[in-house]
């Protein structure tokens, strides 16, 4: 049986193009939209969701492709593309009634987070980035062997088949060797949740690598026109990282300064999961994060 947010209700909600998202909902007040990473589900919010829902009405769905949302055929680059799953998001949160809403993403929601946060400025009010550089600068940062954190990007960018079938032929061993090797608390990801996520990634393998395969050619695409167009985040914006500059070599702050004006920047000592490692620490930055 699929886990839930305790207190939220389950519904679904029209996306772009006739998809439909599965996403949990709850709490009242101004909204919120959080988005889960790699190789999760909506369930990774959890613990922010419960605190948030205090103050804000808080909407969690699970990004096309992943968990009970729909799973198109990847029948172009667009299909994946964070530009289409931004507008997913933005039509999910007018279904709701709302016009205007904070945005908060993790790893790959992240992404769609942050192209949410270029094509629609007049919607998206707040942005907070959790552990992650937009697209171009991530393959920009992967040089020589610290590169090797990072292997699963150049195996999901090869193109249709090889990565499905190898990833498929071992799912639980694939993702799940993420799940370990990025958590720097395994308590916090308790053995049902731990169970939840790989059984909905080794449902969604086709859907996941196109998402990856996206982030190694349109998605790069439209990020750069924007770079080379000067366009910046608007809206005040929240990022919280590990230590990835000092791993890799690069100046994570310098980085997302180019990209965000309003920038506060902030280093965790949580692993990758943060929002499940230190729920309370991000549940304030994020609070933080809607007081700019």
């Amino acid at each position: 049986m699929t886990l839930t947010l305790p207190g939220f209700d389950d519904t679904r909600l029209p996306g772009a193009d006739g998809v439909e998202l599965a996403a949990a909902v709850g709490g009242s007040g101004t909204p919120v939209v959080l988005m889960h990473g790699f190789p999760q589900t909506r369930l990774m919010w959890r613990h922010v969701a419960e605190r948030l829902a205090e103050e804000h009405t808080v909407i969690c769905p699970d990004l096309r492709g992943y968990g009970a949302s729909d799973k198109p055929e990847a029948t172009g680059p667009d299909v994946y593309a964070k530009r289409t799953m931004a507008a997913d998001v933005v039509a999910l949160a007018a279904a709701l009634g709302h016009e205007r809403f904070a945005l908060v993403g993790h790893d790959r929601g992240a992404l769609v987070a942050f192209r949410a946060g270029l094509d629609h400025p007049e919607t998206v009010t707040h942005l907070g980035i959790l552990d992650v550089v937009p697209t171009p600068d991530m393959w920009n940062v992967l040089h020589g062997v610290p590169a090797a954190v990072g292997y699963h990007l150049f195996l999901m960018a090869q193109p249709p088949g090889l990565p499905e079938t190898m990833i498929a032929n071992s799912a639980d061993a694939f993702f799940g060797s993420f799940l370990d090797a990025w958590a720097a608390d395994p308590v916090a990801m308790p053995e049902e949740v731990r169970a939840e996520y790989l059984r909905a990634s080794g449902a969604a393998v086709t859907s996941i690598v196109a998402d990856y395969r996206a982030s190694a050619g349109i998605d790069v695409a439209h990020d750069q026109a924007d770079l080379d167009a000067g366009s910046q985040l608007a809206m005040p914006v929240t990022v919280i990282q590990q230590d990835w500059g000092a791993q890799l070599g690069f100046d994570a702050a310098g980085v997302w300064k180019a990209w965000a004006p309003d920038l506060e920047h902030r280093l965790t000592r949580a692993g990758h999961f943060m929002a499940e490692e230190a729920p309370d620490e991000i549940a304030a930055a994020i609070r933080d994060l809607l007081a700019r």
